[in-house]
């Protein structure tokens, strides 16, 4: 059974979109949504993930085992997500051994050249697929 982890800031939207789509395809996946905050973590908490936790250390120790981690672009990057994603964070998701499919975001003041603007839950559903074609094809 492949471990994915969630992982958002701020209000939880993506986070939510992202465990809703989760879900939906992947009924059987062992979900771990992380927040930054604890209303991020109530938001997908909400959307129904099954195991939800808020804060640096859930985010380290989570990934560590991960398959698949998703999530806002800025997880990667320190100090993103107005000041959300600490350098602990950021080390963990980026070194972690989990693929990751990552959601452009503005709110994480990084700027992807060729990535096609597109509305948040078209990301959604692309992440989600590349996370699920990537599984299948581990199987």
């Amino acid at each position: 059974m492949a471990k994915i982890v969630v992982i958002d800031g701020q209000g939880g939207r993506l986070g939510k979109l992202l465990v809703e789509e989760v879900k939906a395809r992947l009924p059987q996946a062992e979900l771990l949504a992380v927040g930054t905050n604890g209303i991020a973590s109530s938001a997908m908490q909400k959307a129904g993930a099954s195991q939800v936790a808020t804060g640096e250390n859930p985010v380290v120790r989570g990934v560590m085992d991960a398959d698949v981690v998703l999530g806002p672009l800025g997880i990667v990057v320190a100090h993103a997500i107005l000041g959300e994603v600490t350098p602990k964070m950021a080390e963990a998701v980026g070194g972690c051994r989990a693929k990751k499919f990552l959601v452009p975001m503005n709110s994480c003041g990084v700027v992807v050249a060729g990535v096609q603007e597109l509305s948040l839950s078209a990301h959604v559903r692309q992440a989600v697929d590349r996370a699920v074609e990537f599984l299948e094809g581990a199987s």
